[in-house]
């Protein structure tokens, strides 16, 4: 029997290693992925989920933040999307871990490395076959590094093809990848025994644990139709950018030429296309969801056609202040 969870959905991602009952499976990980002098040894949740208090708190903050005892800060994240402008984003959230561990007057020494994990089910950086990428501040003329105190990872899954089908042959880091990619369709019991090492077999057992807890589950279900609801809405918001490029390609066309017309038309068109799908499929996704948890009546797709960005993130406001209320 295969054990039917996909553990790039980013809340089964955040159980396996954001749980403070399974430190070795995040230990094991960052050590996997990092080549520190000294290995990660033990690590603090700062974003913990914690019991079945809150559920909904498990939809939102989903990224794993931690720490370890020489202090260096630790951001995680699962990617099944491209959004706008990832690298920037990437940096501005690893620099905001690392300026909140001083506060005004208080020493740089007291600073510890800040490393940023993006594992990414989509191909980022389409001019190189590797699938983990590595990244420092580094000098332009000369082979020196200013800081190791900012470091970025990236894990694209789609680029793990290897040519050695021995599981059991794979570096450390090589086995998480292959876990991520094909546990959803695996046998736990024969994945676990592949893969080797407990920590594997303790993450599977999480993937487990998720499809037969009901209340997970449910979380684990939600999160797959708000990612799936969000791909649709960036594919049709696409659509709609070729359709606009092709309107104002023929307009300027006539002015500038038909062919640089179009072209310019369809650039243009298919940018404003992709920006204005994202945003208003993410404030969608997040009002589908608050509904859910509020027991009212899902909005559908069409129920959110015409409604502009500002409609819709006052909609967003009015359920959060529910939410809140409910639960004070």
């Amino acid at each position: 029997m295969v054990l039917g969870i996909n553990p790039t959905v980013d809340f089964a991602f955040k159980l396996m290693f954001g749980s403070p009952e399974h430190p070795r499976v995040t230990i094991h990980f960052l050590n996997s992925v990092l080549d520190f002098a000294q290995p990660v040894t033990d690590v603090e949740y700062l974003n913990p989920i914690l019991g079945k208090e809150r559920p909904e708190d498990k939809l939102v903050m989903l990224d794993v933040l931690a720490k370890d005892s020489h202090g260096r800060q630790y951001n995680i994240e699962m990617q099944t999307t491209l959004p706008t402008d990832l690298p920037k984003r990437l940096a501005y959230y690893n620099c905001l871990n690392y300026v909140r561990q001083i506060g005004p007057g208080e020493p740089y020494p007291e600073l510890r490395p800040a490393v940023s994990i993006c594992v990414l089910d989509r191909i980022l950086f389409t001019e190189y076959d590797d699938h983990h990428l590595s990244f420092r501040l580094r000098c332009d003329q000369q082979p020196l590094v200013l800081t190791d105190d900012l470091e970025f990872h990236t894990l694209e899954l789609p680029k793990f093809k290897p040519e050695n089908r021995q599981i059991e042959q794979f570096t450390p880091l090589e086995k998480w990848v292959y876990l991520l990619k094909h546990a959803e369709h695996e046998n736990p019991d024969e994945l676990a025994r592949m893969l080797g090492d407990p920590e594997y077999g303790e993450a599977v057992g999480i993937l487990q644990m998720i499809s037969k807890t009901p209340e997970d589950r449910q979380f684990y279900e939600a999160r797959m139709k708000f990612l799936n609801d969000q791909e649709a809405r960036i594919i049709a918001a696409r659509g709609k950018g070729h359709e606009e490029g092709h309107k104002e390609g023929r307009e300027e066309g006539r002015e500038q030429g038909r062919e640089e017309g179009r072209e310019e038309g369809r650039e243009q068109g298919r940018e404003q296309g992709r920006e204005e799908g994202r945003e208003e499929g993410l404030l969608a996704g997040k009002i589908q969801l608050l509904q859910q948890l509020l027991g009212d009546d899902e909005m559908s797709l069409k129920d959110f056609s015409g409604r502009s960005q500002t409609e819709l993130a006052s909609m967003l406001t009015q359920l959060q202040e529910r939410l809140r209320n409910r639960d004070a």
